[in-house]
This record gives structure tokens, sequence and C-alpha cells, in this order.
């Protein structure tokens, strides 16, 4: 009986931990949830059907007009989806493919959203040329982007219950079956908290490092050095994606392909998804 209080003493502060942990990411995502609904409520009932009724008359000057403002007021993944099928609309698939990202960014499991993506990507000069990757690598992506943050978070809460309840009913029911039961159930949701915790966390990241951006310029010459007379590396054209690798310069950025291929661009010719 010793040896299972303090296995239970255990495990509770163990849980404890995980729990902490949980309800940060959990509060801090409802922020950004909050947040987001908050934005969308009020955008709805000031302007966002003025900006619809525009885009439906094919006023995508408007419409474009209209969206970026209620942005300025905070995101909305349904506002940037909305801006991004106006620049579609208006023959600017560098912004439009930037604004679908930054959908995506919000709401990773919006096939909507997805879709327009990759229709719009279709579109651009420079096609991804992705280096081969390990299928668990792939596979664990894709099962992360199931879900956006907050909805892993609570994902997580509603695991970490059922650990708690099943190791309640295996310290002190009597019977044998529910003690087994319980045993394998609380077991799998231990192993899933921090699992579901690390997804809500990777996911969140990914919103704030801010170290994606999308080309806006028709044509830009990567350079070898921060500047106008490094010796020209390569051509990358509007709609590309690229990784910041080094954004500590006002005027220059340091970026990667997906290929690995790396160099210097002027920070004016790309937007930060």
């Amino acid at each position: 009986m010793k040896k299972i209080s303090i296995l239970f003493s255990l495990l509770i502060l163990f849980s404890a931990t995980l729990m902490a942990q949980t309800e940060n990411q959990v509060a801090s995502d409802s922020i950004i949830s909050n947040q987001q609904a908050e934005v969308l409520t009020q955008i709805q009932n000031v302007s966002k059907a003025d900006a619809d009724s525009a885009y439906i008359k094919e006023d995508y000057a408007t419409a474009i007009s209209i969206y970026e403002n209620l942005l300025k007021k905070g995101v909305s993944a349904e506002i940037y989806y909305n801006l991004g099928n106006s620049y579609y609309k208006a023959g600017d698939i560098a912004r439009a493919i930037l604004n679908y990202e930054r959908a995506v960014l919000l709401s990773p499991n919006n096939s909507d959203y997805n879709t327009n993506l990759d229709i719009a990507s279709a579109k651009k000069v420079d096609k991804d040329e992705y280096s081969s990757e390990i299928f668990i690598i792939s596979w664990g992506k894709s099962i992360v982007n199931l879900m956006s943050s907050d909805q892993w978070a609570i994902f997580s809460v509603i695991v970490f219950i059922i650990f708690l309840v099943g190791l309640s009913l295996f310290v002190f029911s009597k019977k044998s079956t529910i003690k087994k039961t319980s045993f394998v159930f609380g077991l799998c949701a231990l192993i899933l908290v921090p699992i579901t915790n690390y997804c809500a966390s990777y996911q969140r990241n990914k919103i704030l490092s801010k170290n994606t951006a999308i080309v806006l310029e028709p044509s830009v010459t990567v350079r070898s050095t921060p500047s106008e007379t490094g010796t020209s590396l390569f051509v990358i054209h509007e709609g590309k994606k690229v990784n910041i690798k080094d954004g500590s310069m006002t005027s220059w950025k340091e970026i990667e392909l997906e290929n690995g291929q790396v160099g210097w661009i002027p920070t004016e010719v790309i937007e930060v998804i």
C-alpha cells in the first residue's frame, strides 16, 4: 500500500507539471483564439459585408482595400482567405499566395484554404523543389497539421483528464477487469499528453516565428553578399516561398530555399507570412 501511495504521489506530481504546461498553452492559445473571434465578430458587424459585396460585384480593388483595413484591427484566417481570393481574381498571384499562406498558418486543417493555396501556387514561375524527406518526418508533419494550436491544446487537456480518471480507477477500484482497463487507457493517455502538448506548441511557434516570406517582385536576383555588388547566384520570381535564415539586417535578408540554396535579397522584395 505504501508503494502505491508513493507511486500515486509521483504520478500526481508529474501530472501537475504536464497540466501546468497544458494550461499555459491553452491560456495562450485561447487569447489568440478569442482575439480572432472578437476581430471576426467586429468585422462582421462593421463592414465585412461591404467587402464581400464588392468581391461579388467583381470590384476587387475595393474588396482588397476593405479587407486590408479590417486586418489592421487584428488577424483572422477567414479575412486572409477572402483577401487572397480577391488578389487572385485581380491577377496578383504573389499576394494571393501570401494571404492564403497566412490563412493556412492560422487554420492548417481547412481544406478550402489549402486547396486555393495549391491552385495559386501552381501558377508560380518557380516550382517547389523539396529535398527528399524521411517518411516518418512527413507523416509526423501531416499529423501535426490536422489541428490548429488551440485545438491541439484543448485535445491535450481532454487526454489529461482521461489519464486522471484512469489513474483514479486503477488505484481505487477493487475489480481486476476495471483495473486492467483503466491501466491501459491511463497509460495511453499519459503517453499522448506530452505528444499533444508538443503539437500545440509546434503550431503556435509556427505562428510566432515569422521566419518565412513570399517574394512579391516579378523577379529577384539572389546575391552572395548583402549588397548590390555581390555575385549573382540565381534568380527567383514572385510567389516563391523562402525561409529567412538571417533577418538581423534592415535592408537585406539572407534567405534559404527548400532545396538548400542560400543567398541575400533586399528586404523590400519580400513580405513575411
